[in-house]
């Protein structure tokens, strides 16, 4: 399929393991014309002589920015009329791009086409991986259709839309997907779709994923007190109470201390509400795993929405204690990246 120029940007920070991957699933895509633009963002592995390689230009930082400021930067340097998201452990299916040009050719209101990974991961790399692509997955699908949480791993953006819009904060090292997400369904519809598809090279680290989920449970605190609603799509009221009920069942565990069999009413019924808040995916995962590994994953699970609902509550001390940490997503203090870069072919 031919039509418009495309220009995919691929933000990288250390990502040569699943880069060539990403790099080489893109220059396999049935659309054309596509320009491919890798920004590397300070890499210290060999994430440039990958993309060397495989001859695709390269980008680079003046200092490490941050996934955002690194996609802010490859739109500076992007020619085309529809502007393509990848991050460098995703790789797209062969029709992913024309898929989402086509959607977005059919209906001019639609601002964004975001794809659904894949429940089996890039690569495979260890249990916490499968934990996390069939988790993710799940959540994802469950919320196809209209959205207003952008998934940016592969989204595809007309560019009239990003430059009215505008750029991504660079402030926001964890969030700036849900802070661009609303900001453009202010003005257009976003959608999410299991027709464009891809795979993801998920955390395969337990604390690394911990530490990410913590982080974003934190910083999400001050555009959701502000909204007084969830993003629509993915973190949904259902799931925000499964993960409060966790940490529940944590914070009442002392009460068994305290008061034997029956101060474990508490901690047994919060740990009720956890479980059912994700039953439809408990499901999914037995149906597609088997009992063994369910068992494995209901326990990183509850220990995810622990972990959640743990960045939350501190994301709530520090809204009261903090006037700067409550203005996070004031528009007035978004930092606009230096344009400047040093291309390379």
């Amino acid at each position: 399929m031919s039509g418009p120029l495309v220009s995919v940007i691929v933000p990288n920070y250390n990502y040569a393991g699943s880069l060539e991957l990403c790099l080489r699933a893109l220059q396999e895509q049935t659309y054309q014309p596509i320009e491919l633009i890798m920004v590397d963002d300070g890499s210290t592995d060999d994430s440039v002589a990958v993309a060397e390689r495989l001859g695709v230009r390269v980008v680079h930082t003046e200092h490490n920015m941050g996934v955002a400021g690194a996609r802010n930067l490859g739109v500076t340097h992007a020619r085309g009329e529809i502007l393509v998201f990848v991050d460098s452990d995703v790789a797209a299916y062969p029709d992913a791009v024309e898929v989402a040009v086509g959607m977005l050719a059919a209906d001019a209101r639609l601002g964004a086409v975001c794809s659904i990974h894949d429940p089996e991961p890039l690569i495979r790399d260890s249990l916490v991986e499968e934990y996390r692509a069939l988790q993710y997955y799940y959540w994802t699908a469950s919320s196809e259709g209209p959205i207003s949480f952008l998934f940016p791993a592969m989204v595809a953006i007309p560019r009239h839309v990003f430059d009215e819009v505008g750029q991504f904060n660079t402030r926001l090292r964890e969030t700036e997907e849900v802070d661009y997400g609303h900001r453009l369904t202010q003005r257009y519809g976003m959608v999410l779709t299991s027709a464009v598809r891809s795979r993801h090279d998920h955390d395969d680290e337990l604390f690394k994923l911990l530490r990410k989920l913590f982080k974003r449970g934190r910083a999400r605190v001050p555009l959701y007190a502000r909204r007084k609603r969830f993003a629509r799509g993915f973190e949904t009221s259902n799931r925000a109470g499964g993960s409060l009920a966790a940490l529940a069942a944590v914070a009442t565990l002392p009460a068994v201390a305290v008061f034997g069999p029956v101060g474990a009413v508490l901690p047994g019924l919060a740990l009720a509400v956890s479980i059912l808040a994700d039953l439809g995916m408990y499901r999914f995962v037995l149906r597609r795993r088997g009992p063994l590994f369910l068992l494995y994953y209901g326990t990183v699970h509850f220990v995810v929405n622990v972990t959640i609902a743990a960045g939350v509550a501190a994301g709530v001390v520090q809204w009261f204690c903090s006037a700067r940490f409550r203005r996070l997503y004031d528009s007035d203090l978004l930092v606009r990246p230096s344009a400047a870069g040093e291309a390379a072919t």
